[in-house]
């Protein structure tokens, strides 16, 4: 009898983890369809952005001395390393730091690289980097917004206009759905302009002239670029936990299906004992 109590035991104790992770399901798919909004709604406005500044890209040059377009030789490198604060989403997290460690042996090989941590995961997959964190802004996830993003990524932008690095790099994981995670790694500064063939004539008027628009422009759209990710990466992170929940309450009701039917066997190998224990007991006396 002590291996049938130990049985209903283990039954009740993965009961309550099925209860724990369809709930954890649930909560995440709710929040995984409000960040899921939050990009879909960002998307449009980032892309108009992009094809104005697309449009002025031919009209840009070095000699504009924009500091965000300026290239300089490779020294020092800044990597933005965006995870979330909580575990429990498969290898969400994981891959990230799997991604950063390899771009540190094949990109930034003689580089030296430091980092921005986004997300307390990401800081403790690359704990043995400690000393080379500059930032950690996993708060930003506590509070999601615009606002609150364009503190960080002014931030970034004044760490490179000063010279302090000379390439700052976006490493997370794009959303794409609830089931898929695009690793993603985005050079955020120097802005990389990009010239796209047209039919149509780009010969514009400024107003008030191309010097000003561009300097307006071109931070709000690196303020976008950032937000962009962080709105991609928290609804990501809900898709794949929401995934792992799934897999997680479906792999508890299996077991619970599996321990019944032990608990079953068990409970009528005790009772085919006992019987027989009467019986031997029965003959017994009749001898």
């Amino acid at each position: 009898m002590g291996n049938l109590k130990e049985i209903r035991t283990r039954i009740a104790s993965v009961t309550s983890t099925q209860k724990i992770t369809s709930a954890m399901k649930m909560v995440s798919a709710a929040k995984l369809r409000k960040a899921q909004d939050a990009v879909l709604q960002m998307r449009p406005y980032a892309e108009k952005l992009h094809e104005i500044l697309t449009s002025l890209s031919s009209n840009i040059s070095a000699d504009d001395n924009n500091p965000y377009i300026t290239e300089r030789a490779l020294n020092k490198a800044l990597i933005v390393v965006i995870t979330s604060n909580g575990s429990l989403c498969g290898a969400f997290n994981a891959n990230i730091v799997k991604k950063v460690k390899s771009m540190l042996a094949e990109d930034f090989s003689n580089i030296a690289v430091d980092f921005a941590i986004i997300g307390k995961k990401g800081g403790e997959g690359l704990r043995i980097y400690k000393n080379n964190f500059i930032a950690d802004n996993s708060l930003l996830f506590d509070e999601l917004t615009y606002e609150n993003s364009k503190g960080v990524s002014s931030e970034l932008m004044n760490l490179y206009a000063s010279k302090q690095y000379d390439k700052v790099v976006l490493v997370y994981n794009k959303f794409k759905n609830a089931a898929t995670q695009i690793i993603t790694t985005e050079q955020f500064l120097p802005i990389e302009l990009k010239v796209e063939e047209t039919n149509v004539s780009t010969d514009y008027i400024y107003e008030p002239n191309k010097q000003e628009i561009v300097t307006d422009i071109i931070p709000m759209s690196l303020q976008i670029q950032f937000y962009q990710a962080l709105t991609n990466s928290f609804a990501a992170e809900h898709g794949a936990r929401m995934t792992a929940m799934h897999k997680a309450t479906d792999n508890a009701a299996d077991l619970i299906q599996n321990l019944k039917l032990e608990y079953n066997k068990a409970r009528q190998a005790s009772i085919t004992n006992q019987i027989l224990e009467i019986v031997g007991g029965a003959e017994a006396l009749k001898g």
